[in-house]
């Protein structure tokens, strides 16, 4: 059948196939699927499957094995993908493919099919996290696992590749029978045609403003922040957008939230500003808003709801505690953690590691050795009033915060074994735990390798073909070509950091600690987009910018920036190994 009949066929007619791949990392260039499923969608219903393994020809990532569960010892034996890739494309034959962020899935298709040296597949395709886009705007984000949690679906076996293709295949039908009937959706070329938005504006069985309809039409797919303006030049609304293009045309789906009708109806015009990544978009929105005050903008919500680690080196002997917010009082803060519960098992790392007190102020107050000293988990500074000892401890924690966790590897290592060799083998096991986890946290736990408050760092924000800069110097914010200000003293805050006459006496005001919030909130989750670099590494500004221009593509970043993972897993592997046998 010719692209031109299949088109035309009623969705329930259409034969679908959902595709899914696991991979070794995020681009396509460096890494390889590990495991590929296909799910045949037709009337409505799952009607086939198709799921393999795939030997990627290189190590699997120890992250990638703790998000999927792929080992490389499932892969060891799996055939490559030129093995199977007549097997593939028998599977697929002429039906329309598609996924869910379907970009990413073509990736690596059109690379492993290229490497086999076969043309890629000329089928008809469509992502449904576009359809998600436009018939879920309300959502605050369209990932999978938000649009099957909205529509009431389960997924049991998510991050692999069958049971994400299964859950996909289950949300098309649900959303292929809701265009059906709500939207009158009838043909595969309805289908494909409704990923993107329509020329004309409707709102509501009536036109929109001529000028906020041109306006709105002409907006690019690109980050920045937007200005909804009435009749009389006045801003009424102010937002941010990943995609101004998108996210601005969300407000007139039929589906939008009461407000940005509301925002529709009474906007005349549509104003944009421009920004390399969606971070500054964010920044430059929250400024705004304070600055304007429109009337149908809230003050954005607090961005004190992730947590750190706290540090109290105002005591004699300090110990990490978890706190929700940070500020400049004296005592370091380690972060940001995204959860409560991460922070809490990087504190667990912490406490069952190294030989700090656990004991709150009372209990130390009373001078008492405890079980913990008794066991030789605890320094016992409450009897001994050693600080030396506790200080030189103190030093390894602050190590493994900077990401250094060779040291307490291992010592857990050294420990062990000792367990092993005395045959006390439930204790050695719970050691194991203890190495796994750091294992497993060391790319994951805290954002930065260095104090928040003393942090002295640029970041380079990369999305797309744009590069975003910004300083933070222990504790101030400084953006390079910041949109809301006139002059933004980027250059000035790095002379005055490698010439040493930053003012180290005036204190971050509300505005530097909510941009910091800001800042630290959306680098956390968008680290695969970011680059570290801490100004103590380089004697000046040009030796810095000298290593800011040897990056010059996305391609570029490294998929682990922060700790160097392979690195650990290559030196204690086989004693690790070795030991486990022994268990």
């Amino acid at each position: 059948m010719t692209q031109e009949n299949i088109l035309q066929l009623p969705i329930e007619e259409a034969p679908f196939c959902i595709i899914d791949v696991e991979t070794t990392g995020l681009s396509p260039a460096r890494n390889g699927i590990i495991e590929i499923a296909m799910v045949k969608v037709f009337n409505f219903k799952i009607v086939d499957q198709y799921n393999s393994f795939v030997n990627p020809g290189k190590e699997i990532p120890y992250f990638i094995t703790q998000l999927t569960g792929i080992t490389n010892d499932d892969v060891f034996n799996a055939p490559f993908f030129e093995d199977i890739v007549d097997e593939v494309t028998d599977f697929v034959s002429d039906e329309i493919i598609a996924g869910h962020n379907f970009s990413f899935d073509l990736g690596f298709l059109r690379k492993e099919y290229r490497y086999c040296g076969r043309d890629f597949l000329t089928n008809l395709n469509f992502c449904t996290l576009k359809i998600a886009r436009r018939l879920y705007p309300f959502l605050r984000s369209k990932s999978l696992g938000t649009v099957v949690n909205h529509l009431r679906l389960n997924n049991s076996s998510s991050h692999r590749a069958l049971g994400d293709a299964e859950v996909t295949a289950r949300a098309f039908i649900k959303m292929a029978k809701e265009l059906k009937n709500n939207y009158q959706i009838k043909t595969v070329n309805d289908l494909i045609n409704f990923q993107q938005f329509p020329k004309s504006l409707q709102f509501h069985n009536t036109k929109v403003k001529k000028k906020l309809g041109e306006d709105v039409s002409a907006l690019p797919d690109a980050p920045g922040i937007y200005y909804f303006l009435n009749s009389r030049d006045e801003i009424i609304y102010i937002g941010k957008a990943k995609s101004l293009k998108s996210r601005v045309k969300s407000y007139f789906s039929s589906a939008a939230p009461r407000k940005a009708k509301k925002i529709v109806q009474q906007g005349a015009r549509l104003k944009i500003e421009i920004t390399n990544s969606e971070l500054t978009a964010l920044l430059a929105e929250a400024e705004s808003i304070k600055v304007l005050k429109p009337k149908h903008n809230t003050l954005l919500k607090e961005y004190g709801d992730k947590y750190f680690l706290r540090i109290n080196i105002l005591n004699s002997f300090p110990v990490p505690e978890i706190c929700n917010n940070f500020d400049f009082d004296g005592n370091d803060y380690f972060g940001l953690f995204i959860s409560r519960k991460k922070a809490a098992a990087v504190l667990d790392m912490i406490n069952r590691t190294f030989a700090l007190r656990e004991c709150s102020e009372a209990e130390f107050s009373k001078e008492r050795k405890c079980f913990l000293a008794e066991i030789e988990r605890c320094t016992a500074p409450c009897i001994n009033k050693e600080r030396t000892v506790y200080t030189e401890e103190l030093n390894k924690v602050y190590e493994f915060l900077y990401g250094k966790s060779q040291f307490a590897l291992n010592r857990l290592l050294i420990k062990m074994k000792e367990y092993s060799n005395d045959l006390k083998y439930e204790k050695a096991a719970e050691v194991k735990e203890i190495i796994d986890l750091i294992l497993s946290q060391i790319h994951k736990s805290s954002l930065l390798a260095e104090p928040v408050n003393l942090a002295n760092v640029l970041f380079e924000i990369v999305e797309g073909n744009n590069h975003d800069y910004i300083v933070m110097l222990t504790g101030k914010i400084f953006i390079k070509k910041y949109v809301v200000k006139e002059k933004d003293y980027f250059e000035d805050a790095l002379d005055d950091y490698f010439d040493m006459t930053i003012n180290r006496k005036v204190l971050p005001d509300e505005e530097d600690l909510e941009k910091i919030k800001i800042t630290l909130n959306w680098l956390v989750k968008n680290r695969n987009k970011v680059r570290i670099y801490y100004l103590k590494d380089y004697r000046n500004k040009q030796e810095l910018y000298s290593k800011l221009s040897s990056f010059n593509s996305t391609a570029d970043i490294p998929e682990e920036t922060y700790f160097d993972v392979k690195f650990l897993i290559d030196n204690f592997q086989k004693e690790k190994v070795a030991v486990e046998e022994e268990i």
